[in-house]
């Protein structure tokens, strides 16, 4: 079955979606204040009250961050923050508190915070801010959505396909692919026509670059997807 791994940017969730502003504070002031702002710009804001109404809200897959308060009942904001880091940092945050120091901010931007700011909030220091914050999560989904097709076509591949890609993006000609893998030219150059095709690779480097990405891994971090070995043992292994 043939998968497509094709990706049309105007189509995916990024694209026409409007940017949501998620305000987890519980002084209802601050939360209207910050949300009336926040709609002016043409974001949409959602308000919570707690860490974990913020926690049980349904996702969603638009360019978004976080405004959030340090003090909150139950779960505190830094808590949260640890709370909701991921891979992809997709919803940046912005700590706010009115009980700022040292410790708590040095804490807060070692945590990722895009930005540690006290009120009373200045639109000309929160909104800057906002607009960083939302840029980077766009940024974040695209290369999230560029990924997951990368993924989608590398798992499209049969054991002895992959084996084969490895092999030529490190540069060995097909002879000796054929010799290391025990298989005939022939086999190693429809092998090879197959990855290509598969990867939407249209010239070598850009196989090389795919299989670069690939070992670096998602996100930021280098970390390797657990799930390969898992979708490598379902493929055909026949040569």
């Amino acid at each position: 079955m043939s998968i497509s791994c094709a990706i049309d940017l105007r189509s995916s969730p990024t694209a026409g979606e409007r940017p949501i502003v998620y305000i987890v504070d519980d002084d209802v002031s601050v939360r209207e204040s910050l949300s009336l702002q926040m709609e002016n710009e043409g974001w949409h804001a959602e308000c919570f009250v707690t860490a974990q109404e913020y926690l049980a809200r349904p996702p969603a897959i638009a360019p978004s961050c976080l405004v959030l308060d340090i003090v909150l009942p139950g779960i505190n904001g830094l808590d949260l923050q640890r709370l909701v880091a991921d891979e992809w940092a997709v919803t940046p945050v912005i700590i706010i508190t009115g009980y700022g120091d040292v410790p708590k901010t040095v804490q807060a931007m070692k945590a990722g915070a895009v930005e540690f700011l006290t009120k009373p909030l200045r639109e000309e220091t929160l909104l800057p801010a906002v607009r960083q914050a939302l840029t980077r999560s766009q940024a974040a989904l695209v290369h999230k959505v560029e990924w997951d097709r990368l993924r989608r076509c590398y798992a499209s591949l049969t054991q002895r396909e992959r084996q084969v890609m490895w092999l030529v993006v490190l540069g060995r000609p097909n002879k000796l692919v054929a010799d290391e893998l025990h298989i005939s030219e022939i086999t190693v150059k429809a092998h090879r026509g197959r990855v290509m095709q598969k990867m939407q690779a249209n010239s070598l480097p850009e196989l090389v670059r795919m299989a670069a990405r690939l070992q670096r891994g998602p996100g930021s971090r280098a970390a390797r997807d657990k799930s390969d070995s898992a979708a490598t043992a379902d493929k055909d292994n026949a040569a």
